[in-house]
């Protein structure tokens, strides 16, 4: 099969042609995240004729990422989410380079990560996440793709502070934590994020290839339940303080600070000690049943505020990636609970460095 043959239906579009295919061919494309967004992108980069793709994702491959995150496969349970992604790549197109970062962005690592790629996309699932990739990608003067999805609903958008506005033009300040659910805690209809993912991928491919208006200064946003777009226009904002350096993004979000949260590690040996702290497991009691730290008191979110907990214990709560703790935590803070912290990463980072057997959670 020649190359021809290969984009033939794509170097025919007109304004595209065979200069935007070698276009693409040359491009370096960052991806941040090989879940939901991701497993929409990455393929489609690939497909396109995209001639490297960098995935960044420190993650493992779960059960209850399948339903969405089509690039994995009940095969690839327990295993590194840019592994798998690299060989859904090499099915679709053994020549496409893809660079494996199994790392998570941070302050520390984004500029030199974007430093090697000409465009970056967002396909995160968290604020913190969005904001270091904004200010990152400022920073290195690069155009940002980004995306986010939840329950029956997404967004899309271009932040490109060289050309218009950029994320915190459109958002200054991040919402209040837990104030937007998860798709963890809210779920996500599966088609929204191939919906979302093929937008993000449409203007990764019109921004190479220099085809289209991309969606500078605009949000494409679209709703499931009515099938319906909706586009909102914003500008740069003239009072806005401009970005000369990355900072701690948890803190900026509101999240818990290091104090308030515990590692696996330091965890694991906390409960082998003479006086182990208090488990509360802030999950579903269907989560539960599936995977749960030995001795945890199974107290769902929604019911926390209710129960009765000792607020002298030692107590350290957790769910499934650290994100429902962190606003449980909030709630037993403000119910005068001292001495009360959370698991960073929740029973996935659990499973990941302490028990491989969970894994399959």
């Amino acid at each position: 099969m020649t190359e021809s043959e290969r984009y033939a239906r794509q170097t025919v579009l007109p304004g595209f042609g065979i200069d935007g295919q070698l276009r693409l061919a040359k491009a370096r494309v960052l991806v941040i995240g090989a879940g939901g967004l991701g497993s929409a992108v990455i393929p489609a980069l690939a497909a396109a004729g995209v001639g490297t793709i960098g995935i960044v994702d420190d993650d493992t491959v779960e059960l209850s990422n399948l339903h969405r995150q089509l690039i994995h496969g009940v095969q690839d349970i327990g295993v590194s989410k840019t592994t798998s992604a690299a060989l859904s790549v090499a099915a679709i197109d053994p020549g496409t380079v893809v660079r494996q970062f199994p790392v998570r962005l941070s302050s520390e690592n984004a500029l030199g990560l974007f430093a090697g790629f000409d465009l970056v996309i967002d396909g995160s699932d968290n604020f913190p996440t969005r904001y270091l990739a904004n200010d990152a990608a400022v920073l290195s003067h690069l155009p940002l793709v980004w995306g986010a999805v939840s329950q029956y609903g997404g967004q899309a958008g271009v932040a490109w502070a060289e050309r218009g506005p950029q994320y915190r033009d459109l958002f200054p300040t991040p919402p209040p934590p837990g104030s937007v659910q998860s798709c963890e805690v809210g779920g996500v209809l599966p088609t929204v994020v191939a919906v979302i993912g093929s937008i993000m991928a449409t203007e990764a491919l019109k921004l190479l290839s220099g085809v289209g208006t991309p969606l500078v200064g605009r949000v494409t946003t679209f709703d499931a339940l009515t099938g319906s777009f909706r586009e909102v226009a914003y500008e740069r904002d003239p009072a806005a303080r401009p970005i000369t350096e990355l900072i701690d993004y948890e803190l900026f979000c509101g999240l818990p600070s290091r104090s308030e949260s515990i590692s696996s590690e330091a965890l694991s040996g906390e409960l082998a000690s003479d006086r182990p702290p208090v488990l509360v497991d802030v999950r579903e009691p269907w989560e539960a049943e599936i995977a749960a730290l030995p001795g945890a008191v199974l107290v769902p979110l929604g019911t926390l505020e209710s129960a009765q907990l000792d607020p002298t214990a030692p107590i350290v709560l957790y769910c499934h990636h650290g994100i429902r703790s962190a606003t449980a935590l909030d709630i037993l803070r403000e119910r005068g609970f001292t001495t009360v912290r959370h698991l960073d990463g929740g029973i996935d980072a659990w499973a990941r460095t302490i028990d491989p057997e969970m894994s399959r959670y």
